[in-house]
């Protein structure tokens, strides 16, 4: 806070002081530090403890029965199991031209849609319900997957990517988002002469950028963590998704676990630990898209926009 001070000299002449005063830390505000900092810590600490248990051996995790604030011990046997494998650079790469390619169409038919229903076309208000309606009604499984064959996409990573054009909420956001703009904007666009398409382009679009970057995060998470369409379109393991390669990884490790063959020693597998690496390695790369979206999460982009 800052406490001001006014002044009149001999000539006349008002001079304003201003004094920075710091308001004291009171009971309350240290209630509420706590608070979070006990949220935090609760948030934080599965995730740090997978890290851990993917990183300590197997002995050490059972000796401290889970519960461990720093490793005594480090290995990377998890890993390395884990990235032994052949498959998770298929899966690696399939999951990046998912992610890519699926949220870069993902995005380009939200806002269009979300665009057009600002508009006053005949039969918007129907156009809006159809589109709603199938938020909670659906064709069902088979249908579903007989329309996918026939437009021959069982075993392409298309399967994984066109089915799943447009979250309605998603869309519904953006549109009542393009709505609360100021109507002046467009209007000057056009009388310069601007297309929709234009607008939407270099108005629109420009003043919505903390929203689209938060949805777009959310599409790239959705794409990313694939792997139902794939699991019932999808034979070829070469064309699977990262998340189903890590999930065979696990079934593998727990078969091999498990198996009791007469005459061979039992190998020794680190279920836990594979479980734990396979989470942060599915988990790390999408996470790299918080630091470069994380400026994006800003509001008041169209403050003083329209002066009027």
């Amino acid at each position: 806070m800052a406490e001001v001070h006014a002044r009149v000299d001999k000539h006349g002449n008002v001079h304003i002081a201003k004094k920075n005063r710091i308001r004291r830390f009171g009971v309350a505000d240290f209630v509420l530090l706590a608070l979070l900092t006990l949220l935090g810590l609760i948030i934080l600490y599965p995730f740090y403890n997978a890290i851990l248990v993917s990183l300590v051996p197997n002995t050490v995790y059972l000796r401290y029965q889970g519960l461990m604030l720093w490793p005594p011990e480090v290995t990377l046997e998890a890993y390395s199991f884990t990235f032994q494998s052949s498959l998770i650079w298929y899966g690696f790469k399939n999951s990046f031209l998912i992610t890519v390619i699926g949220t870069v169409y993902n995005m380009v038919l939200t806002i269009l849609c979300a665009y057009a229903l600002t508009k006053p076309i005949p039969g918007g208000k129907v156009i809006r319900f159809l589109i709603v309606f199938t938020m909670y009604f659906s064709g069902g499984l088979i249908p579903f997957y007989l329309l996918i064959r026939d437009l021959g996409l069982i075993d392409t990573l298309w399967s994984m990517i066109l089915p799943t054009g447009i979250n309605i909420m998603y869309m519904l956001i953006i549109s009542n988002y393009f709505k609360s703009l100021p109507p002046a904007l467009e209007e000057s666009a056009k009388i310069d002469g601007a297309t929709d398409l234009r607008i939407l382009w270099s108005v629109i679009l420009p003043l919505s950028l903390p929203l689209l970057a938060t949805f777009t995060l959310y599409y790239a998470v959705e794409r990313w963590n694939e792997w139902y369409n794939a699991m019932l379109f999808v034979k070829n393991v070469e064309n699977w998704p990262l998340q189903n390669v890590l999930r065979t990884i696990i079934n593998d490790v727990n078969m091999m676990a498990t198996q009791n063959i007469p005459g061979q020693a039992k190998p020794d597998i680190k279920g836990d630990a594979i479980k734990m690496s396979s989470i942060i390695i599915g988990m790390a790369p999408i996470m790299c898209l918080y630091p470069f979206l994380q400026r994006y999460f800003l509001s008041g982009m169209t403050l003083g926009a329209v002066k009027e």
